[in-house]
This record gives C-alpha cells, sequence and structure tokens, in this order.
C-alpha cells in the first residue's frame, strides 16, 4: 500500500471519528444561545423590533442577532442557512421558498400598506388618488422626481409591480426623473424629503420616522394592491447549523396573543393609527377581501 494511500486512510478516519466524538458530545453546531433573525431594513427601521426582541431574550434567555437587509438578501440569507428565522414581507417570493423547501413554514405575523409620499406642492397632483397605477403614471409623465429603493427589498418588489401594472417600466430605462438609490427605506425617505421627491413606504417606517420627514405627505393610498404582509418563516434544519428549536419558539412567540397585541398598540397611540395590524391566524386572501379593514 503507498504511503499516500495510507496517510489518505488515516484522514478518512480520524474525520470520521471527529464528527462521531462531536455527536457524542452533544456539539449540535450552532450557537444554541444565539438566535439570528434576519429581516427587512423597513421593519427594523419602524423600531418595533426594538420593544419585541427583549422580551423574546428574556423568556427564553437566549440573545437575538438582527441582520436587517431588503427581503431579497434576508431571503438568500435563509435559502444559504446563514440565518435561522426570518421576518419578510414579499410573499410571492416567501411562497417560493416555501415550496423549495428552505424553509418549513411560513406564518402571516402582522400587515400594514403601502404609501406613496411626496412633497405637500404635490407636483405631479397625485394627492387624493386611489388608484396606485394611474398614480404612477401621472408621475412619470410630469417628470416630477421619484425615489427608489432599488435594494431588492420587498418594498423595492412591490414598486416593481406596481409600475408593471402601470404600464411601465423605469428601472429598466434611462430617466431623469427616476432616482434609484440602493438603500435601506429610512435612508430612501431621507432622500426623497431632501429632494421633494415621490417614494414608496411602507406606512409603519414613513410613520415612526415622520418628525424627520416634514417635507413628506401620504398622497395616494387606499388601493387594496398596497396592502404589506409580514411573515416570519423558520428556516429548513437540513441546511445545518440552524437553531430550529430557537427558531420555532421566535415563530410561536410572534403569534401570540400577548404579543400580537402589543403589535397592534405600538405607537398607536402617539400617530393616532397603528403602524402594524396583528394578523396571526389569518390570510393574505381574507384580509384582502375586507380591503385591508382590522378584524
Amino acid at each position: 500500500m503507498s504511503r499516500a494511500l495510507v496517510l489518505g486512510w488515516f484522514a478518512l478516519v480520524g474525520f470520521v471519528l471527529f464528527g462521531f466524538t462531536a455527536a457524542c458530545s452533544g456539539d449540535p453546531g450552532y450557537n444554541e444561545d444565539e438566535l439570528i433573525l434576519a429581516t427587512t431594513t423597513s421593519l427594523n427601521d419602524s423600531g418595533l423590533l426594538d420593544q419585541l426582541v427583549p422580551i423574546f431574550e428574556a423568556e427564553e434567555a437566549i440573545t437575538v442577532k438582527i441582520i436587517a437587509v431588503g427581503t431579497g438578501a434576508a431571503l438568500r440569507m435563509g435559502v444559504e442557512g446563514n440565518a435561522d428565522v426570518l421576518l419578510t414581507h414579499a410573499p410571492a417570493a416567501e411562497l417560493e421558498l416555501l415550496q423549495a423547501g428552505d424553509v418549513i413554514s411560513r406564518t402571516l405575523v402582522a400587515y400594514n400598506d403601502f404609501v406613496v409620499v411626496g412633497p405637500a406642492e404635490d407636483p405631479a397632483g397625485v394627492a387624493g388618488l386611489t388608484d396606485v397605477s394611474a398614480a404612477l403614471r401621472t408621475i412619470a409623465e410630469s417628470g416630477a422626481t421619484f425615489v427608489s429603493r432599488g435594494d431588492d427589498s420587498g418594498t423595492h418588489k412591490k414598486e416593481l409591480v406596481l409600475w408593471s401594472d402601470a404600464g411601465l417600466s423605469p428601472s429598466s430605462e434611462s430617466h431623469d426623473w427616476y432616482l434609484d438609490v440602493g438603500q435601506g427605506m429610512s435612508a430612501t425617505l431621507t432622500v426623497a424629503n431632501q429632494r421633494a421627491a415621490y417614494a414608496l413606504t411602507d406606512r409603519g417606517t414613513f410613520l415612526a420616522l415622520s418628525e424627520d420627514l416634514a417635507g413628506l405627505r401620504p398622497l395616494v393610498e387606499g388601493d387594496p394592491r398596497l396592502l404589506n404582509f409580514y411573515s416570519v418563516m423558520e428556516v429548513d434544519g437540513d441546511k445545518g447549523r440552524i437553531n430550529v428549536i430557537a427558531a420555532q419558539a421566535f415563530s410561536t412567540f410572534l403569534t401570540r396573543d400577548d404579543i400580537q397585541a402589543m403589535i397592534g398598540d405600538y405607537l398607536r397611540e402617539r400617530y393616532g393609527q397603528p403602524l402594524f395590524i396583528p394578523a396571526a391566524g389569518e390570510t393574505e386572501e381574507g384580509i384582502s377581501a375586507r380591503g385591508g379593514a382590522a378584524n
């Protein structure tokens, strides 16, 4: 037997014994004291997680590592096994992960709606429109500046669908009035505020940041297509190094009656309206059928 073959054989035996030892020692292959949550910048910017996560950490004696990115990036983290649990707002893309087996569950947690915000002067004249397609076409025809997140987030995905519904595709063309910033919701709204421009935002983030956005107003709202659904998804444990137990606990936590009540009450008194409407146990279809009104 050659020396190289002998060395290879010993290396293989050593690898197997190492794996066996790790298994017998009870090493789960991940940090049992940490939950990695991949979520959206818009949800993180709203401040809601700052209220909820400390409660979960205290109850479960675990540290939650929040990674706030665009929904597209958050979903990729799930596919690649780099997060334990996902909290996002792109239903079509989420269902693709569920069907592919990248996540083992998808549970609706809450919803709000998207609004088109813009300067009080409203140079495009879209204030009061409830047909978002008509509003976007009017903005495009006027040449008024529209700021896009351009970051593959849930909000950006929704914006592209809405432009398509309006028969337009400004992101694939060169327009002076269409500004792609490749940033999160907070930064995008800041740019829109500075430039007296229009933008699509979720209502929760806009309300939470409204004190710093004095130049912007909600102008287009009420179209059923603007409903915005947030779901929690547990990443498939077969991807390895996934804290399955903590992910399941967090999913259950978000849908508990007391936590759902906290979600519905978050900053409601300050703004005179809810930033998020609790939705555990409901479906997108049911909520859409009643026009987004709270159940």
